[in-house]
């Protein structure tokens, strides 16, 4: 009986401090340990993209919820600034903190918490013009606007295809400083709609294929439609440099070249039905067709594609560099587009992509702001359940067609065979 009491007390004595936590050692535990304990409770697996060598975690076992992984993870990880992000049923991701990127729930949370904030027109039309000034003054682009050089636009030879032109476009901004782009024509002559195209971050640029074959399409079929290089990509790179797309100033500078080429077609092109201005743009390019409609009340119809979402504001500082989310005290993407209603509006969303929550959580939202305009019918959503995340012939079809719809284009001309695609030096200026 002695021996057994002398072995207990032996083993006692040698506990790991694990073994042996207190409340002097705040129940201190090594990070690493807590997450293989959660994996072996949960039944999950976690894969890491960060660091968790060395970390401690204090009152550590009083962090977990028996009833939730999740609750869990939240109150583990937000002591190291870590997020958790669900890739299966029993796989989860660990990566740094986000500020543009939430859980879906935060983001039904946030609509129900706007949703609150006006019952009527008249509510949300005060909230509307408020937001709009503080996102134009967060924003900053007013300074930069007042800055431009306001010098002749360069325009490239026209290039003649079937059905429509293209023309490279060049023009001087602020000091020093382009943006560079394209203009897709109708070979048909009279007044035509104006499509402002914001271009996204897929491979290729405004120079890859299905770029040219959705602008070339909508041209022959009636509508002008511009592009331009994204801040620090294309020939905006050899101005700029390739680090200066991850900046906040990327944010500004292409929202401004989106209203300068605008303000440029708007002045200077007589084929030009003002009436009728469109945006449309795909992913990054979707954030700033959002945020065109905030800034610019000439845009008569609209189509963010593959990007909207309540709960992601974009992840590239060219679309949440500056903070225009914390205008109003705090909004989000559907918000800033519900700003545009009543005029017709396309969301395209997907299965394979943070818009995946669209027809159940953002496109019911949308549809209650232009209840109070009685324009239901100008709202529409086009989901994807099967598809990922491109701008592929299914998302391009939906724009054809809301574009035939809104701005009375001509659908016997769409045939995207029809459009040739271009080498990316025919789409650059090339200007020393």
């Amino acid at each position: 009986m002695k021996s057994i009491l002398a072995l207990a007390l032996l083993m006692f004595m040698h506990q790991s401090p694990i073994q042996a936590q207190t409340y002097s050692s705040k129940y201190e535990k090594p990070l690493s340990t807590v997450m293989n304990g959660l994996e072996k409770r949960f039944k999950v697996k976690f894969k890491y993209n960060v660091d968790t060598t060395g970390l401690k975690l204090t009152y550590a076992d009083f962090r977990v919820r028996a009833y939730s992984l999740e609750e869990s993870l939240r109150n583990i990880l937000a002591q190291f600034d870590f997020n958790y992000w669900k890739q299966s049923d029993n796989i989860y991701k660990i990566k740094p903190y986000e500020y543009p990127r939430r859980h879906v729930q935060e983001g039904e949370l946030m609509l129900k918490y706007l949703s609150g904030l006006y019952s009527n027109k008249q509510q949300f039309e005060m909230r509307r013009d408020s937001v709009r000034r503080e996102v134009r003054k967060l924003l900053e682009i007013d300074k930069y606007k007042d800055s431009l050089v306001h010098h002749k636009a360069i325009l490239g030879k026209i290039i003649k295809n079937d059905g429509y032109t293209v023309q490279n476009i060049c023009i001087e901004t602020l000091p020093g400083e382009h943006l560079f782009g394209s203009i897709y024509s109708p070979a048909t002559k009279g007044k035509h709609p104006l499509i402002i195209c914001p271009d996204g971050h897929f491979n290729g640029g405004r120079y890859r294929k299905d770029e040219q074959q959705r602008l070339g399409t909508l041209a022959r079929m009636g509508a002008i439609c511009v592009d331009f290089d994204l801040y620090g990509w294309g020939e905006s790179e050899k101005e700029y440099g390739k680090d200066s797309h991850q900046t906040d100033r990327a944010h500004v500078i292409q929202a401004l070249n989106a209203e300068v080429l605008l303000d440029y077609m708007w002045n200077n092109r007589k084929d030009v039905d003002k009436k009728r201005i469109g945006v449309n743009g795909g992913s990054g390019g979707g954030t700033h067709t959002i945020l065109l409609t905030v800034l610019d009340n000439r845009i008569t119809a609209a189509a963010p594609t593959v990007n909207l979402a309540s709960h992601f504001d974009g992840g590239c500082p060219c679309e949440s560099g500056k903070p225009i989310q914390l205008a109003g005290g705090g909004t989000c993407n559907p918000e800033l587009i519900s700003f545009f209603a009543p005029h017709p509006l396309l969301i395209v969303s997907d299965g394979g992509d943070w818009t995946s929550s669209v027809p159940q959580l953002e496109f019911p939202f949308l549809k209650r702001i232009y209840g109070f305009y009685g324009a239901e019918d100008k709202l529409t959503n086009v989901h994807l359940p099967n598809e990922r995340h491109d701008f592929g012939i299914n998302k391009r079809q939906a724009n054809y067609d809301f574009f035939i719809k809104v701005f009375n284009l001509d659908r016997t001309k769409l045939d995207e065979s029809k459009v040739k695609v271009l080498e990316p030096s025919a789409l650059q200026s090339h200007i020393k």
